[in-house]
């Protein structure tokens, strides 16, 4: 019996470092030039949805949405049609890197940007879902969301 409990400490402990293990992986992907070992570790379509979802939340507020036959909803029919294809051109795994590394930057003033010297917090929001943020809140932090995708942790938001 003891041995089981042994075990499920184990496990539990090995569940909740877990996730910094990939935090170490994005802060050497974010030191290279290219981005192929950052692209393994970003969900693109999760970050252009989350995105796209917090444009229409603001784009609510500015364009309510009615009549499609007024000026306002032709107005709002395009900005939804264009700002999809927007974001599939705009979001990219080198936006992705840029984005991070100015981030690091300003709340480090370093160059080279290290992803861990950054880091203000990084903990669970929930057993599949992970947040870091870079810099002190209320200072204009970004915010990196980590989501379990299989056996992996992959970016699937970046909140600035």
């Amino acid at each position: 019996m003891r041995f089981l409990g042994y075990l499920v400490l184990f496990a539990l402990i090995a569940f909740g470092i877990w996730p910094y293990y990939y935090v170490f992986k994005l802060d050497d992907a974010l030191g290279k030039v290219e981005t192929t070992e950052l692209a393994d570790l970003t969900d693109l379509p999760a970050i252009r949805a989350n995105f796209k979802s917090r444009l229409d939340a603001g784009a609510n507020a500015v364009l309510p949405p009615g009549d499609s036959d007024s000026v306002m909803g032709w107005l709002r029919q395009n900005l939804d049609r264009l700002g999809t294809s927007a974001l599939d051109q705009a979001i990219t795994v080198s936006w992705v890197q840029n984005t991070l590394r100015e981030a690091v930057t300003r709340a480090t003033n370093q160059s080279p940007p290290y992803l861990l010297a950054g880091i203000d917090f990084a903990f669970f929001e929930s057993y599949d879902r992970f947040l870091i943020r870079i810099g002190e809140l209320g200072k204009g932090a970004t915010h990196v969301r980590l989501s379990l995708e299989g056996s992996q942790w992959k970016i699937t938001d970046v909140i600035q």
